[in-house]
This record gives structure tokens, sequence and C-alpha cells, in this order.
């Protein structure tokens, strides 16, 4: 049970998904996206070096090359480089199509993984640098800025249920101010540490519930409130994700409670308030009032 559910029900489809509890989904944290394949554009250099142009200078576009070991070469050349535009396509059906300099992919060009992944955008050295949308055979993609082959910068993930992630990045985790999205329309605005949600943020739901205030690993953690629809809310203190310390709990009618909580549970010392608006101290343990009876207790 979350801290969403102990006073008030149970927690809205999606509400506690930060959390990843029973009554949510998780967020997604990620996909393998690096269009780099370590010694791709590399395997050639050997027999490359073995090519004796009558000019090394030379630029022009020549006949297929057929490689020993299976891999093909179609495009420019300069000497014994390939250089401009080129396609080639290794023997486990790997290709990259676009713009070489002195053998090494540079510019613009398609990478398609021999798993049917697809990498579309700039290049420099070898490696994805730049804007670039890498997109897998599941529909899950991103589309982005790319630093030295990884996620870096501002970016989109989004994933083939309808999830998507448009925010920052850095080192392919998201890092820094984000906005999630739910396929049913719920959202969290708000910074991101190490693909967690982190920090200060909102959480808006498709029901019309909203949280404000902090996180922790993708659970509410520390100071925050709590809205419902129906005017119920909560101002306190939060531990994974349920109410902890002090907080103040109120319905829409004029009831209140005041008081400490222990898992989610009103636990201590705490004030009533009745709708009439008299008010009674009492203890509470477990969320069972202790001593006696108190009319409109949670």
């Amino acid at each position: 049970m979350s801290a969403l559910s102990a006073l008030d029900g149970p927690a809205p489809k999606s509400s506690d998904a930060l959390a990843s509890s029973d009554n949510g989904q998780a967020v997604d944290v990620g996909i393998k996206l690096s269009p780099k394949q370590p010694g791709y554009f590399d395997r050639e250099l050997d027999e490359l070096g073995l090519i004796k142009p009558a000019d090394p200078d030379l630029q022009e576009e020549r006949e297929p090359h057929h490689f020993r070991n299976g891999a093909v070469y179609k495009g420019q050349w300069k000497g014994n480089q390939r250089h401009g535009l080129g396609t080639q396509t290794w023997p486990d059906g790997a290709t990259y199509q676009g713009s070489w300099a002195l053998n090494k992919a540079e510019g613009n060009g398609r990478f398609a993984h021999s798993d049917g992944d697809v990498y579309v955008g700039q290049w420099m050295g070898n490696v994805a640098h730049g804007h670039g949308l890498y997109y897998q055979t599941d529909l899950t993609t991103y589309e982005g800025e790319w630093v030295n082959d990884v996620q870096e910068g501002v970016g989109v993930e989004r994933w083939g249920e309808g999830s998507r992630y448009e925010g920052h990045f850095r080192a392919n985790q998201k890092q820094g101010h984000g906005v999630y999205y739910w396929p049913d329309g719920s959202c969290y605005r708000g910074t991101w540490k190490r693909n967690s949600i982190n920090g200060v943020g909102t959480y808006n739901g498709a029901d019309g519930r909203w949280f404000k205030g902090k996180w922790h690993d993708s659970l509410i953690h520390g100071i925050g409130k709590y809205a419902w629809v129906d005017g119920r809310k909560y101002s306190g203190q939060y531990v994974g994700d349920k109410k902890e310390g002090f907080g103040v709990f109120e319905w829409p009618d004029g009831r209140k409670y005041e008081g400490f909580f222990s898992q989610g549970k009103q636990h201590g010392q705490g004030r009533y308030t009745r709708k009439d608006g008299l008010t009674k101290v009492a203890t509470w343990l477990d969320g069972q009032l202790v001593g006696g009876e108190l009319s409109g207790q949670a």
C-alpha cells in the first residue's frame, strides 16, 4: 500500500507508477540506444592499407569493392580510403549509408544494425555525434542530441505502448529537467537523476489528482502536497512513498487531522477537527484511535 491509499482509498492507476507499485505502471528507464558497433568501421583497415592507388590524392567513384571478410563497399574513394558518399554492408547484414572522411563515418549517415535497429543522423569519427534518431524494432525510439555515441543534451524517448519522455539526458540517462507522459494522459514534470525521478517535481493524474513535492528514486520522499479531485488533500512528510512524520489531512466537508503518521497511517499524537469546528487532541496507534472514540476518524 502506498502513501496515496492510507487515508483515502486505492491509489489511481498511474499515480503510483512513479514508484513501480502494485497499483500502477513503471517508468520506462531507458533503451539500448547506442549505434556504436565496436570495430565495424575498422575491420577492413589492414586490407585497405594494401591497396596501392596510382594517385593517392585522387577522389573518384569506383566499382563495388569486395573485402576478404565478405563486406562490400560501393561509393567514393580518395586513394585507398573510403571518402565521400558511400555504402558498406557487412556479412552479418549491418549496413552504413552516408558520408565518409578518410575511412571514418563523418557527417550524415544511416546505420542499420543486424538485429533491425537503425540510427539516422550525424556522425563524427565513427560515432553518433550531433542530432540523430535511433529506433528499435519494438517501436522504441530516441530523437535528440548525441555526444561521442551517447545520449547527451536534449531529446525525446518514445515507447511502443505510448509513453514518452521529453527532457535532458546525460551519459545515456535521464538527468536534469524532464517531462514523462503515460498513455492514459498522466504526466510528471520535474527533475531526474540517473534515470530516476529525484528532486522536486509535479505529478498530474489523468483523473485530476496531483502531487507537488520532493522525490527520491521515483518515490515520493520528503515534503509535499497531494490533492484529490473530490477535494481531499494532504500536506506533510513522506518517506519511501508513505506518509511519515507530521502532516495535515483535510476533507472537503471541513474535517481535518493534524498530527503524526507512520507507514501511511495516523500514529502518535494528533488533533482532529470535526465538521462543526470542535477539536480534540488524541493518540492514534497504527491508524486506530487509542483510549476512546472520535467521530470522523480516518
